[in-house]
């Protein structure tokens, strides 16, 4: 398995966009990483972490416009975006219409993350779409901490971008979908911090 530089995204673009699948390190944990526009790419994802079709993966972009020619944005989603983007956060939030149902199984809603690092967004940006971004590990088993231990779980992956996680812990997961918020799962953002980002506003 070949262990790519920071200065070799090309080469790792180049993979993406033949529909492959690479790791990469991410602020949270390694992720495991497919261009999110080709059924063939989430396929090939799908099999290697071995995850369920009824569950789809989250999509990472380079920056807010990005995001918004995939999901609806709210003013309060906005708020919550410029806050914690890029950062250990994913929103939940509503799919627009002219993104495939393919892309995250027919569901209404896409969880959406912000490249956490310039090298992400130089990566997303040579592949030229977003990319599906889910933890590095076998659906349902623990987060691999190494290089050493994505190979072993992750087998017929295409490459992988050396480099450091920063917070060791998934993201926070929110779920904007609705009129209420709702965290999904608890992460380095606590809901203090949200609720503070969405109080200052109201005043």
């Amino acid at each position: 398995m070949r262990i790519y530089k920071e200065n070799e995204i090309k080469e790792l673009a180049i993979i993406l966009k033949e529909d492959g699948v690479i790791s990469v390190p991410t602020d949270t944990v390694y992720g495991l990483c497919a261009r999110y526009d080709h059924i063939e790419a989430q396929e090939k994802l799908r099999e290697i972490k071995h995850r369920p079709e009824t569950k789809a993966f989250p999509i990472m972009c380079k920056n807010l416009e990005e995001i918004e020619r995939i999901v609806y944005v709210s003013e309060r989603d906005k708020k919550l975006v410029n806050a914690f983007m890029p950062g250990p956060i994913t929103l939940i939030l509503k799919k627009r219409e002219e993104v495939e149902d393919f892309v995250n199984g027919g569901m209404d809603t896409i969880a959406i993350r912000m490249a956490t690092s310039k090298v992400l967004e130089e990566l997303i940006d040579e592949v030229g779409v977003p990319l599906y971004m889910t933890s590095a590990n076998q659906s349902g088993e623990k987060t691999c901490t190494t290089l050493e231990e994505i190979e072993e779980a992750c087998v017929g992956i295409d490459g992988m971008l050396e480099g450091d996680t920063e917070f060791g812990q998934a993201s926070t997961i929110v779920d904007c979908s609705k009129e209420m918020y709702k965290i999904v799962r608890n992460g380095p953002i606590t809901e203090e911090m949200i609720e503070e980002v969405l109080k200052e506003e109201v005043q």
